[in-house]
Order: C-alpha cells, then sequence, then structure tokens
C-alpha cells in the first residue's frame, strides 16, 4: 500500500509536526487500544475524520477507527477495557465505547468508534444500504467518501497511509472522491449532501468533476432516508460557512429535491431590498443572524433565518403602481416551514418554534417609528414566549439594506422596542402574563363548575391584562363580574 511518507515528502512535512502533536495527545488511548488488537491478531488505524482533523492541528476526542476484526471480535476486546460500550450500529458494523484516561495532569473523556473494514452501498431502490465486510485496508478506503476522508494511521507504529492523495487535497483545501464521483454516489448518495456540508464545515472547494457528478446524479437522493437528509442538513446549517454548502446544493439541483423552498427564493424580488432577491436576502440574514449568536450555533434560530422569506414566491403580487408586493407572507411560510420540517422529520418541538418565529418576523415592522401601546408591547411579548430572544435577533438580522441611514434608523426603532420591553418587564414581569385572576377564583366567584365557560372567562381577563396592564384584585372581580353579566 502507498506510503505519504514515501510518496508526498514535501507535503506531508507541512503538517507533520501539528498531526503528529495531536497524535501523541491521543496516544494513551489509542495505542493501549491498538496493542489489546495487535494481542488478539488483529490490527487497528486512526481513520477518516480523526486523521484529517489531527492534519488540521484539530483532533477532538472523538476517535474512529477501523479493525479487519468482525464485530462480535471488536466486542470481546472492548469490553474489558472500556468504561461503556454500546452495539447500536453494530448491524453496520460499528463498536461504540467510552474511555477515561489521563492526558498530561488531566483525565479527559473519549467518545470511540471502532469499525469493521467494509463497503457498502444501496440498491436502485432501498433507503437502507446494504453493508459487507472487507479484508483490506485498501479496500475500505476506497469507500470512503472524500480522499481527505480516505486516510489512515496505523497503529500503534503510527505509519500513515495516504492511497489517493488526501494529503494534497487537505493542502490545497479540494473535495475529490477517492474513485469515480459516479461510483462514490451510487455506492452512497447521502455522500452529494455531505459534499455540500463539508465545503461548509471545513471551506474547502470542491472539484469540478465532483460537482458535475452532483448535478447528474441529483435524482438519486431520493432513496435516501428523511432523518439522514436531516441530518446532514442539520451539520451544514451549524457550520461556520452554510452559504457555501447551501449554494452548492442550489447549484447542483440537490436543494430542489431537499428543500425546494430554498431555490425558489430565486428571482424574486424583495419588495424592501429591491437590489437583490430574496434568496440572496436570505443567505445575508442567516450569516447576520450568526453574527448575534451568544452561546454557539442556534439551530432553531438559523433554520428560522433560512425559511423566514420562504412564503414569499407563493404571495408575490404586482401592483399597478409596480410594485411587488407579498402580503401575509409571513403566515404562508410559517405553514410552508412546518410542514418542509415535518417532511424531513424534525421534532415537533423545533417546528413548532421555528414556524412561530416565521410567523413572527414581520411584526416589529408595525411599530413604525415606536408608537405601539403598552397593549401592543405585551402582546408581542406574549405571542414570542420564550423565544423573544431569538425574535429580537431574528428581526434584526432581516435588516439587510444597503441604505445606512434606513438600517441605522431600524436600529434605532429596535434599540426603542427593546427598551420599553425592558421597561414594562420590570414593571409587570411580562415573561409570565397571566389574567390577574386564576381559574380556581373564576369557578369560586361565577359559582361555576370546570367546563368551557372557565376558558371563555380565562381568555377575557388575559385579554384585559394585556390590554391594561396588572389590575387590583377587586378591579378583576368586578370586571368579571360585568363581563358574567354580559353573558347572560
Amino acid at each position: 500500500m502507498p506510503n505519504a511518507n514515501e510518496d508526498n515528502p514535501s507535503a506531508l512535512s507541512q503538517v507533520q509536526r501539528r498531526a503528529v502533536s495531536e497524535l501523541l495527545r491521543v496516544s494513551p488511548v489509542a495505542d493501549d487500544l491498538a496493542r489489546r488488537f495487535e494481542d488478539a491478531g488483529f490490527s487497528l488505524a486512526l481513520v477518516g475524520g480523526s486523521v484529517r482533523d489531527a492534519l488540521l492541528g484539530r483532533l477532538g476526542n472523538d476517535l474512529d477507527f477501523t479493525t479487519d476484526a468482525r464485530p462480535e471480535d471488536v466486542l470481546k476486546i472492548v469490553r474489558p477495557w472500556a468504561d461503556a460500550t454500546w452495539d447500536v450500529g453494530i448491524a453496520f458494523g460499528t463498536v461504540g465505547a467510552q474511555k477515561e484516561a489521563r492526558v498530561g495532569d488531566a483525565v479527559q473523556g473519549f467518545q470511540i468508534e471502532v469499525t469493521t473494514y467494509r463497503s457498502e452501498s444501496y440498491d436502485r431502490t432501498s433507503r437502507k444500504p446494504e453493508v459487507s465486510y472487507g479484508d483490506s485496508m485498501a479496500e475500505d478506503l476506497v469507500r470512503r467518501d472524500f480522499t481527505v476522508n480516505a486516510m489512515a494511521v496505523v497503529l500503534p507504529e503510527k505509519k500513515f497511509v495516504d492511497p489517493y492523495g488526501g494529503l494534497g487535497d487537505l493542502a490545497t483545501r479540494v473535495l475529490r472522491t477517492p474513485g469515480t464521483p459516479e461510483e462514490s454516489f451510487s455506492d452512497d448518495p447521502l455522500r452529494m449532501l455531505r459534499a455540500a456540508r463539508f465545503a461548509a464545515q471545513l471551506d474547502f472547494e470542491v472539484a469540478p468533476e465532483v460537482v458535475k457528478a452532483m448535478k447528474e446524479m441529483a435524482g438519486r437522493i431520493e432513496i435516501v432516508s428523511a432523518e439522514r437528509v436531516r441530518d446532514e442538513l442539520n451539520k451544514l446549517i451549524l457550520s461556520a460557512h452554510p452559504r457555501k454548502g447551501l449554494r452548492l446544493l442550489v447549484e447542483t439541483g440537490l436543494a430542489d429535491r431537499v428543500i425546494p423552498e430554498l431555490p425558489a427564493l430565486r428571482l424574486e424580488r424583495d419588495e424592501h431590498h429591491r437590489h437583490k432577491d430574496v434568496y440572496d436576502h436570505t443567505l445575508i440574514v442567516l450569516e447576520q443572524a450568526m453574527a448575534l449568536e451568544e452561546n454557539g450555533p442556534d439551530l432553531t434560530l438559523r433554520i428560522a433565518a433560512l425559511l423566514h422569506d420562504i412564503g414569499k414566491p407563493r404571495t408575490r403580487r404586482f401592483e399597478k403602481d409596480g410594485r411587488v408586493s407579498f402580503h401575509h407572507h409571513e403566515v404562508v411560510g410559517a405553514k410552508m416551514a412546518k410542514k418542509r420540517m415535518m417532511t424531513l422529520k424534525y421534532p415537533n418541538d423545533l417546528v413548532k418554534d421555528v414556524a412561530r418565529l416565521v410567523e413572527l418576523h414581520l411584526r416589529f415592522h408595525g411599530y413604525g417609528a415606536g408608537e405601539w401601546t403598552d397593549s401592543a408591547v405585551r402582546r408581542y411579548v406574549r405571542d414570542a414566549g420564550p423565544l423573544l430572544d431569538r425574535l429580537h435577533k431574528l428581526t434584526r438580522s432581516d435588516c439587510t439594506t444597503r441604505n445606512k441611514r434606513k438600517a441605522a434608523a431600524l436600529s434605532r426603532a429596535y434599540d426603542g422596542l427593546e427598551e420599553r420591553i425592558a421597561q414594562l418587564q420590570e414593571q409587570e414581569e411580562l415573561d409570565a402574563i397571566r389574567p390577574d385572576l386564576d381559574g380556581n377564583q373564576i369557578m369560586e366567584i361565577l359559582g361555576v363548575d370546570p367546563g368551557p365557560i372557565v376558558g371563555q372567562a380565562y381568555t377575557f381577563l388575559l385579554e384585559l391584562r394585556l390590554e391594561n396592564g396588572p389590575m387590583e384584585h377587586d378591579a378583576a372581580v368586578a370586571a368579571l363580574k360585568d363581563w358574567w353579566a354580559e353573558q347572560g
């Protein structure tokens, strides 16, 4: 098997010190495990993303290994050694383990996956890959998705193996496939989405022949399960450069198959930002929302930013004065976002939160120059609920105008709204707006049993609370009795 130490010494020398340092850091775990495999008559190698990340100087504590041992043998070796093991992936040849080890002066936890050499592929109709085991590392590496993930380090001797030029592609930041991209994508169509995901995560370019194959084979993605598509999209959206991956999905036609609402935004002029189409505007909003994140990537905020205007194509109208309008696109968009996310099998809570943000993202524009009443501010906070902070970020991100004066005016207006919210929150505890009387009090005052009338009375008192702010107990009781009298 070719060895990059011999084939490409100059390229290796540029990253050698960095990679060796990373590998030495994990040696207490990796070498110990490798010797146990060696004693049992098997080989073990660090592989794939772990080797790539070591070469990039960013190897974490999640380690991927490959071996000639079959899964049942892997379990026999790993179970006595690891702190915990799991075999949920054993049908695909993977055994997982957790191990704590002393690294320097600290004890660190490692998440480990050991996968038997394998060769998997889809047939023309199945949504599940067929897995067969291989007998050589060369056979295993050629079935990897990209050359930068088709490198290995044989342990414990730390022999670097790079049969497909992954190190050179890593140095030039290019994604290529070990074999032909057509063969690779036929074997596993999800790799087309991975190309976009790795481009976004690593800020790499995708080789022209790979892009060409993605365009020609985009329809093949339809045999992949919604859950696997969703997981790749999440990784792309949460990456450092999601615009890069999303543009690739649109360019190749893959987006038409997995998230068609995104390419549909092209050529749709935004009524507030006529110098951009809604597609470009959306990608800018996504990046501006990312810039406002405070505690790491926020999937809810990012998906909401990506989908916030998807209702515009369906609501576009050409007015008599030449303007283009998108009336109620936020309501239509919320329904579309919910439908798309449910198709992709997103959790219900996430679907609900994203749809709510899409529905509310235009509410601020009714604020104008700050003429909202206290009642309107209370309703804004009530309707946003726990999503208020994200709604702040999404609304601010939605300003992409090049007109500096207009942008500054919008920013000042939103500053003013946030100040109003803060003042009212301090006075009234807006985060937990409730009627001044609870259900038990309503039943006692009206002399009724539990039933629909209690809910109607509760809603009346809540609206009164939103409109007028907190009420004294006696005033709330009087208002309730007046309402009850009106009900006959």
